[in-house]
């Protein structure tokens, strides 16, 4: 077993997913950052920052440039971060008289979150089309078995006749709820950082304003003042993973109740036994309920790394490394598993 088992060569093929997590890549992570510093040069030079022949020679050497990783990682283990050894390798082949001028009045942080945001825009619209695929998975349901017949089950025990609709509302109800909070998140979430060494653009003088809004616009984000030491979009975006995968495990946990009795669904595809040939095991519920309890523990770990001391905080910085890329790997993956379950559901009440 691995680290992580939304890495791991075998088991995350059932609990990982290859697109969520391409978007946490080194490959993903260096690609957003150049084209942070890309977009900050024309937005300098358009606002009288830099020259317009410095921008250009950047924007030559950016279209092109590839890092020497393994000076990448030396300066991870030295530095903390990457930025300081990268705008290093930019400057050298921008060379004089131009290579000064990289990355002119922004600090790592600027680099890196914005970078973060950059890939977060694309797992956001990967996470909603995953969403709605789920939605209509469920609402396939209602439409085939809707007006069955199911016990009402409160507290475990039998309580008054139910249709299967009533239970599948349920399940859907919250999915949908889930994308108005997500579209209404995202006006917070994907906004460019751009603040310098302590959040002034003290180099840019009256003109970081609007050196910022037109760098926000330029990578397609949008404009809002810096936020070094404020992470609460974050982990706002954090706890709708955690309601989202909760919401799920919910849907999990009744489809492995109901498959223990077996009287009220029939699953194809369960998994297999090495000891009981005779069993269809319901590990894509069981899944579900297990990444539901996943990201609910992981979410406090993100609350924790709302605290950043003054104007920057290393550790808790770090923390959140640690923590957001598992969580929305574990919710697109959860997303996936959902609708797959749900199109295994051959029959469903009575």
């Amino acid at each position: 077993m691995t680290i992580s088992a939304f890495d791991h060569p075998l088991l995350s093929a059932f609990l990982g997913d290859e697109e969520a997590a391409r978007h946490f890549s080194v490959e993903a992570e260096i690609e957003a950052m150049l084209a942070f510093e890309s977009a900050l040069a024309e937005a300098e030079a358009e606002n009288g920052i830099i020259t317009r022949d410095a921008a250009v020679a950047i924007g030559v050497v950016l279209a092109s440039f590839r890092p020497d990783t393994t000076l990448l990682r030396a300066a991870a283990a030295k530095d903390g971060v990457i930025v300081p050894e990268l705008v290093r390798q930019l400057r050298v082949v921008v060379g004089e008289p131009h290579g000064d001028k990289v990355h002119f009045g922004a600090t790592s942080q600027d680099v890196i979150d914005t970078g973060l945001v950059l890939r977060l825009k694309s797992v956001v619209d990967h996470l909603g089309l995953l969403l709605t695929e789920t939605v209509l998975r469920l609402t396939s349901l209602e439409e085939r078995f809707g007006g069955r017949a199911l016990t009402g089950m409160t507290r475990m025990q039998p309580a008054i006749p139910i249709q299967v609709a009533d239970r599948v509302n349920a399940w859907r109800g919250p999915l949908r709820r889930h994308r108005e909070r997500l579209s209404e998140q995202s006006g917070r979430l994907l906004v460019v950082q751009f603040g310098g060494a302590a959040g002034t653009l003290e180099k840019l003088g009256d003109k970081g304003p609007t050196v910022r809004a037109v760098l926000a616009a330029k990578l397609g984000l949008g404009d809002a003042p810096q936020w070094h030491s404020q992470r609460d979009a974050l982990v706002d975006f954090t706890g709708w993973l955690s309601l989202l995968t909760g919401s799920l495990g919910k849907f999990g946990q009744d489809i492995a109740l109901m498959a223990q009795g077996g009287a009220d669904i029939t699953l194809s595809g369960g998994g297999g036994s090495s000891a009981m040939p005779h069993k269809q095991n319901p590990v894509k519920a069981e899944a579900l309920v297990a990444l539901a309890r996943f990201n609910a523990t992981q979410l406090s770990g993100m609350h924790q790394a709302l605290v950043h001391e003054q104007e920057r905080s290393g550790a808790a910085w770090t923390l959140e490394w640690l923590l957001l890329p598992q969580m929305v790997v574990a919710t697109a993956a959860s997303l996936r598993l959902a609708a797959e379950l749900a199109a295994q559901i051959e029959s469903l009440g009575h």
